[in-house]
């Protein structure tokens, strides 16, 4: 990858509505060329898709909860199981797998506590193998961003 891939990456991050010709002038190319770029950067996976980023609080979903969980099994057979199920939840934004205290970490986005605690019930009887789950409440979000860096 090189510079001009890297700027197309960080532009795209940005807006990834830019028309292709705006794009390929801030990058200083011709159209075909850049064109080409963006389609080599998606086939090789660099580039995963194109969404619009919504506001939650516009959408009635003003509530961040970070759930953490620590589990009874480590199988492989329980882990398919788990991933299908908090997967499976529209409330459920990332999944991660962790190291240290807590086994599982959620980010759940809802619209009040009262939804929240419908959550926790559905994933609470759903779940089984869970022995402590631990939930923390966004109180104010200081930073969010979908960019990564990609100079290098």
């Amino acid at each position: 990858m090189d510079s001009f891939d890297q700027h197309i990456l960080t532009l795209l991050q940005r807006d990834a509505s830019i028309s292709l010709k705006d794009l390929a002038e801030a990058v200083n190319l011709s159209t075909t060329p850049c064109w080409k770029r963006v389609k080599r950067l998606e086939e090789d996976g660099y580039i995963k898709g194109r969404v619009a980023l919504l506001d939650p609080v516009r959408l009635g979903l003003g509530l961040t909860v970070f759930v953490q969980l620590k589990t009874q099994r480590h199988d492989s057979a329980w882990l398919a199981q788990f991933a299908a199920t908090v997967t499976a939840f529209e409330e459920v934004m990332e999944v991660y797998r962790m190291s240290g205290d807590w086994d599982y970490m959620l980010r759940v986005v809802v619209g009040d506590i009262g939804a929240y605690d419908r959550f926790y019930k559905k994933l609470i009887t759903s779940t089984d193998g869970l022995s402590n789950i631990t939930s923390s409440f966004a109180m104010e979000q200081m930073k969010y961003t979908t960019a990564y860096p990609v100079h290098r």
